[in-house]
């Protein structure tokens, strides 16, 4: 039938006809079964198509009366609503005009109310995969791309990226998702690649109940996270300039991925690690430098520390006026805060001071023998390790006694050779060995008896020893006492732990000591026998201190040192909850999800358990960490047997006694 304006047709269109309706004479139908309006993103899609493509399927409208039933020019539509939002959205914004033609079909006999419930009934929604393959189509064949094919069906570049990688994958991995073997997140994982080759031996490799997780994890086992600390240390940008291939992962929302070329990725942080040490080595005049991606091991160094810096009379007046001065503008601030005149003077005082330099430094004699160490910190910065000593630069043993007197009969036997070879049998034959070791076992014995007998004695000859190996590594034979202290690093076990609260005060008690103890180990006994018993006391705290070691180590069968360990975490009042905090990637990442409820029962109430047991693990861990913050709840293996025999909470778990003691892995 031919299309009939309502302006020229005198008598009402009949039922079927195909009319053309004013934009602004068309009206929502109160009859229309959907009641819940269409979505801002429906909407913006219907405009989208419409302006690209026209109307392209023409609304169903039913004639507009008033009370007594005459005709009031308008019409409702019945079906079609959305077209019509659309249309309305295209004129608010000046893409077409309020009266703009809109071509309609008219129902005059069928009740609207059911039409419109049929119209959202009766019909079948397209496969995703469908949509996706169309969407690569139109890519292919029209050569249209994101942005363009975005806006004409009213979806962001970013869904349509999306879709394309979806739409390319391979024939196999879409004809599951068809089928039904193959869920949308499982072949979104397979895409986060687009070889079609990988695809296809990743999933004749995994079962069908794989999760997407895992999928993921295959199709890039051979490439580096994008947040992988190598890459924040380099960034991407470098190593895209490098000519370096970006992974990215077009299914999450910070958009990562993953960095293709490793070989390249680790030659460039080889690169900057190295340029750093060298900058480090000539700025600061050390003697070598070194880089290490892992965490060094300090232990098979000696080690040097900084020093006090001496300065003059009048230096050291000055810095304290300026400091005094300082102190007394930032007390004397009201609640308005600073000045603009104080905070000048503050600027002033600060960068008079720090023209006087460190209060502590490294010695010129100590930093011609040691070096630096550059490695790569778990947080992707590059940390520093100054004052390290190597073996062939440690100085020498002094001789012992005996040898010094040895060496000086040698010399004298030289200067009277002569005399020496005509009398041979009366020259003074030296100590056999078995004669020596008598001796000095009988003076071994008095020595222990005198060292008893004098406890200030003991005191400092047993902190002399602690001393000597945990700052004066290598030199800890230089000491009678058979003692022997070990000193482990745990960056290698627990990388960041070294920067935590309790790593950060054992390193600063170490530095403080490191700073008063003298630069040559020989020096030490004067030192720590001149101490007071209350600081010999600190620095054999703070040497024991290092020496612990208490990591549950599965191939480490010491079960009554780690027993021990737990007596003496109880006798010093131990509470991790000030060191440590359960976060997602702390610990909730890296148990089982059974074992994440089981810390949000404990810590807050089985309710709040309950509501996160349908999450996804990754969703789990977030939501865990923010039920938990403040709560300072702690895994088993990180609470004192009192914490285990006293729960703050009523309501929390209380783990078995021996689980203080359990030696299984987590």
């Amino acid at each position: 039938m031919t299309a009939q304006s309502i302006e020229t047709v005198a008598t009402e269109p009949q039922h079927g006809a195909e009319i053309i309706v004013p934009l602004n004479r068309l009206k929502a139908s109160p009859k229309n079964a959907r009641k819940t309006p269409h979505s801002p993103a429906t909407i913006e899609a219907f405009a989208a198509s419409i302006k690209a493509k026209g109307v392209l399927q023409p609304p169903v409208v039913e004639i507009e009366r008033d009370g007594e039933g005459a005709p009031t020019g308008n019409y409702l539509v019945t079906i079609g609503e959305g077209r019509r939002q659309g249309l309305r959205l295209l004129a608010k914004r000046k893409a077409i005009k309020r009266t703009h033609p809109v071509r309609c079909i008219v129902d005059a006999e069928n009740d609207a109310h059911e039409i419109s419930l049929d119209e959202n009934i009766t019909r079948e929604a397209m496969h995703p995969a469908d949509q996706f393959e169309a969407f690569q189509r139109l890519a292919v064949e029209k050569a249209y791309g994101p942005d363009e094919i975005g806006a004409r069906f009213g979806v962001s570049a970013q869904v349509v990226r999306q879709r394309l990688r979806l739409g390319s994958a391979a024939p196999e991995l879409m004809a599951g998702y068809r089928a039904g073997t193959l869920a949308l997140d499982q072949l979104m994982a397979f895409c986060v690649s687009e070889d079609r080759d990988r695809q296809r031996q990743v999933f004749e490799q995994i079962g069908p109940h794989t999760p997407a997780y895992a999928i993921r994890r295959a199709m890039t086992e051979a490439k580096v996270r994008a947040d992988d600390r190598r890459v924040r240390f380099v960034g991407v940008e470098a190593y895209a300039e490098a000519g370096g291939g970006v992974l990215r992962d077009l299914f999450t929302e910070d958009g990562g991925g993953w960095l293709e070329d490793v070989f390249l990725l680790d030659r460039l942080v080889a690169e900057k690690l190295a340029g750093l040490a060298d900058e480090a080595r000539e700025r600061e005049g050390w003697k070598w430098a070194e880089v290490s991606l892992d965490y060094p091991d300090v232990s098979a160094f000696g080690r040097v520390y900084p020093v006090a810096v001496e300065r003059s009379e009048a230096d050291a007046a000055e810095i304290v006026l300026l400091s005094e001065e300082y102190d007394g503008i930032v007390s004397g601030a009201g609640a308005e805060g600073l000045s603009a005149e104080a905070d000048a003077r503050l600027e002033e005082i600060d960068k008079a001071l720090q023209a006087f330099g460190p209060d502590f430094a490294y010695a010129d004699e100590a930093r011609a023998r040691a070096g630096v160490v550059v490695t790569l910190g778990h947080d992707g910065l590059a940390r520093f390790e100054r004052g390290l000593v190597r073996v062939e630069d440690v100085p020498a043993d002094p001789p012992s006694p005996w040898q010094e007197d040895a060496a000086a009969d040698e010399g004298a036997d030289d200067r009277q050779s002569a005399e020496a070879e005509a009398s041979e049998n009366e020259a003074p034959s030296a100590l056999s060995d078995r004669l020596l070791i008598d001796l000095t076992a009988h003076k071994t014995m008095g020595l222990r008896d005198a060292v008893q007998a004098d406890v200030n004695a003991a005191l400092a000859t047993v902190v002399h020893a602690l001393a000597l190996q945990v700052f004066y590594p290598g030199y800890g034979v230089w000491t009678p006492l058979q003692l022997r202290l070990t000193t482990t690093g745990l960056e290698r076990l627990a990388p960041g732990v070294d920067d935590g609260p309790a790593g950060r005060r054992v390193s600063d008690r170490c530095e403080a000591w490191g700073a008063r103890l003298p630069e040559r180990p020989e020096d030490l006994w004067g030192v720590v026998a001149a101490l007071p018993p209350s600081e010999q006391l600190d620095l054999m705290a703070c040497c024991a201190g290092v020496g612990l070691y208490a990591v549950r180590d599965p191939h480490d069968r010491r079960p009554g040192a780690l027993a021990q360990a737990e007596t003496l975490a109880t006798a010093v009042g131990l509470d991790m909850a000030g060191t440590w905090t359960a976060t997602a990637s702390s610990y909730f990442t890296r148990v089982s999800k059974a074992r994440a409820l089981e810390a949000v029962t404990e810590a807050v109430n089985p309710e709040e358990a309950g509501r996160i047991a349908g999450f996804k693990k990754a969703d789990m861990a977030e939501a865990a960490e923010r039920l938990v913050e403040g709560k300072g709840w702690l895994p088993v293996p990180l609470r004192t047997v009192s914490d285990a025999a006293e729960p703050e909470d009523e309501g929390a778990k209380a783990p078995r006694d021996d689980d203080a003691y359990s030696f299984a892995a987590e």
